[in-house]
C-alpha cells in the first residue's frame, strides 16, 4: 500500500538560535536556542522517524537503504535531499560551502551543499549576507585578513514569500530575525569565514575555516537571479521557484480542492500554513501546519483539500 510517509522532525540547538520553531509551529522544544528543525533527514548526524504506517519506527535512513521502491530506485548511497527550518534569532556566521567534488576529497566523502531558501517570515528590515564584492582571489584574501566586512559582505533586505538559490561557493548568512524553509543537499559542511568573535557558553570562539573558505568560494561572486513561474489550476497556485541539477522546489497554495499526479521519484512536502487533508485511494491523511512529509513513488492520482501552503521538492 502506497501512501504519506509522515515524518517527526529533531531539533538542533545554535548559538544563534531562538524561539519561533515553539511559537509558530507549535513544536514541543524545552530550549530557547533552537536554531534548526530538522524536517526530513537521513543525514547521519540526524535522522527524522517514520510516525505512521508499516514503517513506523524506522529511520528515513533505513528507508533510503531496504526500500528504495519508495523513492523510485533512485540510484546513491545517501538519501540525497535535506530540509530544514531555522529560526535566526541572531545573526549566523559568515559562511560558505564546498561543491561535491571537493567535500568528497576533504570531508570524508560528504555530499557537497547547495542550497536555496524560501523566507517564511522576518522582521522589518531584516537582512541577509548573500555574495561579496572581491573581484581577485588576491582581493578576497587581502579584504579578509583586513577584517573589511563592511566592504566585503553584500546585504539584502527580505521580506516574506522571498526566495533565494545559494549555490556552493556562494558567500552567505542569515541575519537576526529571519525564518526560512532550506531545501539542500544531504549535507551538514559549512566552513565559517567570520563569526563576529562571538563566544560559545565556555567561552570558546567557534571554528573559523578560512584556508578552505578560500579554496571553495566563488570570486568573483556570481548573482544567480530566481525568476519564479506561477501557474493557475483549480484549486491550486503552483509557484515553481527552481529546477537544477540537485532539486527542483515549489510553493503550493491550495483553496478547495486540487488534483494532482505523483510521478517523480519522491515529493517532500512541509506544511507551512492551514490544514487539510490528502485523499488518495485507500484513505485520507489529515495534514496541518508543521507537519512534513514524503508522497513515495507509485503513489499516483491524489488530492489535497483545505487550505494550506506547502513547500514541495523533489531531486
Amino acid at each position: 500500500m502506497k501512501q504519506p510517509i509522515f515524518l517527526n522532525p529533531l531539533f538542533q540547538e545554535r548559538i544563534w538560535g531562538g524561539t519561533k520553531l515553539r511559537t509558530e509551529f507549535c513544536y514541543k522544544i524545552d530550549s530557547d536556542l533552537t536554531g534548526e528543525c530538522w524536517a526530513v533527514s537521513a543525514h547521519p548526524k540526524g535522522q527524522s522517524i517514520v510516525s505512521n504506517g508499516p514503517y513506523e519506527g524506522k529511520s528515513l535512513g533505513e528507508l533510503w537503504k531496504e526500500h528504495r521502491e519508495l523513492f523510485g530506485y533512485l540510484e546513491g548511497d545517501v538519501f540525497p535531499l535535506l530540509t530544514k527550518i531555522l529560526d535566526a534569532n541572531n545573526d549566523l556566521s559568515i559562511q560558505v560551502h564546498p561543491n561535491d567534488e571537493y567535500a568528497n576529497e576533504h570531508e570524508n566523502g560528504e555530499l557537497g551543499k547547495t542550497e536555496c531558501w524560501y523566507v517564511i517570515d522576518c522582521e522589518d528590515g531584516a537582512e541577509i549576507i548573500f555574495g561579496h564584492t572581491a573581484k581577485t582571489k588576491e582581493q578576497f584574501v587581502e579584504m579578509i585578513e583586513s577584517g573589511d566586512w563592511d566592504g566585503l559582505l553584500s546585504r539584502i533586505k527580505v521580506k516574506p514569500g522571498d526566495f533565494f538559490y545559494v549555490p556552493s561557493g556562494t558567500i552567505h548568512a542569515l541575519c537576526s530575525g529571519v525564518l526560512i524553509l532550506e531545501t539542500q543537499q544531504s549535507s551538514d559542511t559549512t566552513y565559517r569565514v567570520y563569526d563576529y568573535d562571538r563566544v560559545d557558553q565556555n567561552g570558546d570562539k567557534r571554528e573559523l575555516h578560512i584556508k578552505k573558505s578560500i579554496d571553495v568560494t566563488t570570486i568573483p561572486h556570481e548573482n544567480i537571479t530566481v525568476k519564479p513561474v506561477v501557474e493557475q489550476t483549480e484549486g491550486a497556485t503552483i509557484t515553481t521557484f527552481v529546477k537544477e541539477h540537485y532539486f527542483t522546489v515549489y510553493k503550493w497554495e491550495i483553496d478547495g480542492s486540487a488534483d494532482f499526479h505523483q510521478d517523480k521519484p519522491f515529493l517532500i512536502c512541509s506544511i507551512l500554513n492551514g490544514s487539510g487533508e490528502i485523499l488518495i485511494d485507500e484513505g485520507s491523511f489529515t495534514v496541518e501546519k508543521g507537519m512534513h512529509f514524503i508522497l513515495p513513488a507509485g503513489l499516483g492520482d491524489f488530492e489535497l483539500k483545505g487550505t494550506l501552503d506547502l513547500i514541495v521538492s523533489h531531486p
